[in-house]
């Protein structure tokens, strides 16, 4: 079972539960999610850096503060964004200013399908493809999931039980 037990995650997450909830699950999306913020800033400080050496702009810093300032806002956003699975219900949390959280009870879900592409293997994320009975669905999709496959399995054996093979 995965369950972060620091202070700050249980904070952070205990507020959204029911009083009479446990938590199962709590776990952070992949820190991948921040691989373009990165790549932008990286690209931003080469791009700046040229042009500053052949034209002579000072001021194209201030563009590259811009990238930095994606990459600030997003690592924020990250580390408040929440994958949540309790008896009762899969949440996930997310927003910085705004708080935003997306809710299916389990007596709703049909099926839970795991996806992952050539980069998300390579890298050890997956994505979640939440199917419920209902017609509209608030949770649907949980991209750059962590450790995919034992979530996978955790939350599949919690939704649909597990079934007792030993002979009575």
């Amino acid at each position: 079972m995965v369950v972060h037990r620091d202070d700050t995650t249980t904070r952070m997450v205990d507020r959204y539960l029911m009083t009479y909830e446990g938590r199962v699950i709590a776990v952070r999306r992949h820190p991948a999610l921040l691989l373009m913020p990165i790549v932008s800033v990286v690209a931003g400080l080469i791009l700046c850096a040229a042009v500053q050496l052949t034209v002579g702009f000072a001021w194209i810093w201030l563009l590259w503060l811009v990238t930095v300032g994606y990459l600030v806002w997003n690592l924020a956003a990250w580390s408040l964004q929440f994958f949540l699975v309790t008896e009762h219900r899969i949440m996930v949390i997310r927003g910085v200013l705004n708080r935003d959280i997306a809710m299916m009870p389990m007596a709703k879900v049909d099926n839970i399908e795991l996806k992952r592409s050539y980069t998300g293997r390579a890298l050890g994320y997956g994505e979640f493809i939440i199917e419920s009975a209902g017609q509209k669905q608030g949770l649907r999709r949980i991209r750059f999931v962590p450790y995919p496959e034992q979530l996978y399995l955790e939350v599949s054996s919690f939704v649909f039980g597990t079934i007792d093979s030993s002979p009575d």
